[in-house]
């Protein structure tokens, strides 16, 4: 990886080992160029034979030479967190933290002093190299830290640089929004099963063609309105659904969703 010879995971989690994967298996890292931490010793253990990269319970041993920190504690850690790398870290350093809520200047004002800080939301499709993360940067933070940034997130799906007053609302759609298409997905495949088709059936149905219409949208950059024109002929049946959607306040219930776990976002850490 360009400007990247070492990287320390903080808080190795299915995220921090998603990320470590993807790094290893797109040779951007070397399994010697990544130490991992976690809390307790079983976990680093585990890490340490299934992915044959370094770990630690010290978190201030594992920053030391690393060139970027990656934080991937939950936000109610993150402040403990910070204040045990304080003592250690460099302005030299690029800090990335996934911490859902946690600002850049929350990070920057607990680190006390003026390190480059990325501020990174992916989401669980990471898991299967199809995750969308939004990364923003704070005030020390350069255009080169964020591309540096980009690259690691781009080897599991999708990275958009956006500024920081839109985070709370990227939470809400992009990594809360899977909860919301997993309900719907079921729903569609219990419609499925509703008029006879069988469980597995109905659900790999639902699943493809979920995947299928994602991406009609972000290979064609159609409006999603006029891919749903496409589908829905005068006088056919795909109409009649789209009115019992419309009825039963589909949309507007996914509005909703989005403006309120937005709002739950901004209040997850405290500054």
């Amino acid at each position: 990886m360009q400007n990247l010879s070492k990287l320390a995971v903080i808080g190795a989690g299915k995220m921090g080992e998603t990320l470590i994967k993807a790094l290893l298996e797109a040779k951007m890292l070397a399994a010697d160029g990544i130490v991992a931490t976690a809390k307790h010793a079983p976990r680093v253990e585990d890490i340490a034979k299934r992915l044959g990269v370094p770990t630690t319970l010290d978190n201030r041993a594992a920053i030391q030479s690393a060139d970027v920190i990656l934080l991937c504690v939950k936000p109610q850690a993150l402040r403990d967190v910070l204040a045990e790398i304080k003592p250690v870290i460099g302005n030299d350093q690029l800090v990335i933290s996934i911490a859902a809520s946690a600002t850049t200047s929350f990070i920057e004002r607990h680190l006390e002093m003026a390190v480059p800080v990325v501020r990174a939301m992916p989401n669980t499709p990471t898991l299967v190299n199809a995750g969308m993360t939004a990364l923003c940067r704070g005030v020390h933070a350069t255009d080169e830290h964020l591309k540096r940034a980009r690259q690691i997130f781009d080897a599991v799906g999708r990275s958009l640089i956006i500024d920081e007053k839109y985070m709370d609302a990227v939470t809400a759609l992009s990594a809360s929004g899977p909860a919301y298409i997993y309900i719907i997905l079921e729903a569609l495949a219990e419609g499925g099963v509703k008029v006879g088709l069988p469980r597995h059936i109905a659900t790999e149905l639902a699943s493809q063609m979920c995947l299928g219409a994602a991406k009609m949208v972000l290979e064609t950059g159609a409006h999603p309105a006029l891919l749903k024109d496409a589908v829905t002929t005068p006088a056919g049946c795909t109409i009649d659904g789209i009115l019992q959607l419309e009825e039963g306040g589909l949309r507007v219930t996914l509005i909703k969703a989005v403006v309120e776990a937005t709002r739950r976002a901004a209040q997850l850490i405290e500054s």
